[in-house]
């Protein structure tokens, strides 16, 4: 029925400039603004899409991932940027660093939040891994 439909995922923030500056400013992402929001522009294609809603409230999944070829030195250059990764026990315990470190086929994952409360990552594949040379 949709095979050939386009789509595109979208989540809400409670301050469009705020979301403008964080995205567009400092993690570096295309965006284009629109009456409505913001459309990012991933890339390898496709569009996200952040709209304000008043009533917002932080998503308590990840609403964004980041996939990377070395999550050690994506967290570095984070930190960097004064962007404090969240900390997790259980089965998503994170190490010092803020990583999960997965195991056999499991992602390495490290998750922040955005000024709004969503939860964002930076993701390495175990496929990735191998290929980061």
């Amino acid at each position: 029925m949709f095979k050939n439909t386009e789509t595109f995922s979208s989540f809400s923030v409670d301050d469009i400039a705020k979301a403008k500056a964080f995205y567009g400013d400092r993690l570096g992402l295309d965006l284009i603004e629109t009456p409505q929001g913001l459309a990012l522009r991933p890339a390898g294609g496709g569009e996200v899409f952040i709209y304000p809603k008043k009533d917002h409230q932080p998503a308590t999944f990840t609403v964004l991932n980041f996939k990377v070829k070395d999550i050690d030195q994506s967290v570095s250059d984070l930190a960097g940027i004064g962007i404090t990764l969240e900390s997790f026990g259980g089965d998503m315990q994170t190490d010092e660093k803020g990583i999960f470190r997965g195991k056999g086929s499991d992602p390495q994952v490290a998750w922040f939040r955005d000024p709004a409360g969503n939860y964002l990552s930076v993701i390495e594949l175990a496929s990735q891994a191998s290929h980061s040379g």
